[in-house]
């Protein structure tokens, strides 16, 4: 798809569930963003060692929060804060990764605190996340999810979802990544009920 060919990019609306809002980072939010991923970097840094080795202190933070909102403007990557209604706490995020070819499909990748884990929100901000990825202007024709094996919690969200497993992939670099990773599909045909 030509660079004039693509959608313009979604308005930054928020996207509200029964208990969360899901919403595009704001500056004001840097601080909240820090805190979660320096308190918990050990825990996140094998499913997200760029965003931890990015965020190591308050600047960049603010860096990176900034970086998502040109990342958004660009349609390179929407990513949303995820937040609870009633108390305002921030939970984690959420962001859709789009791939602009002929037949759009996007990576789907989610974290929440651990505080916040175990209480069905990666379910209800994933539901979020795949109504927003197969409207338009995304329109997304597939979303995937990769969960490594050693976060069984992750995988049970996307099929509890209605992603389907994929056959394991052969590895091209066996030393890079020492976990296994399921890979998940759910197509625009056969979307959330």
């Amino acid at each position: 798809m030509s660079i004039a060919a693509l959608p313009l990019a979604p308005a930054r609306t928020p996207l509200l569930t029964a208990r969360l809002v899901l919403r595009p980072y704001e500056p004001t939010d840097t601080a909240a963003f820090f805190t979660v991923i320096d308190q918990e970097r050990e825990r996140l840094r094998p499913a997200f060692p760029t965003r931890v080795a990015a965020v190591q202190t308050l600047a960049d933070a603010r860096q990176v929060v900034a970086a998502y909102t040109q990342d958004w403007h660009t349609r390179r990557l929407f990513v949303f804060g995820i937040w609870h209604r009633s108390t305002g706490a921030y939970l984690g995020d959420i962001s859709l990764r789009p791939t602009w070819h002929r037949e759009v499909t996007a990576e789907i990748g989610y974290y929440l605190s651990a505080t916040a884990e175990g209480q069905g929100y990666a379910y209800e901000a994933l539901a979020a996340a795949v109504a927003f990825g197969f409207q338009a202007p995304l329109g997304a024709a597939r979303l995937t999810i990769r969960c490594y094996a050693t976060n069984p919690r992750s995988s049970v969200v996307a099929e509890r979802a209605g992603f389907q497993r994929l056959p394991a992939r052969p590895r091209l670099w066996p030393l890079r990544t020492p976990a296994e990773i399921h890979y998940y599909s759910l197509s625009s045909a056969n979307p959330i009920e």
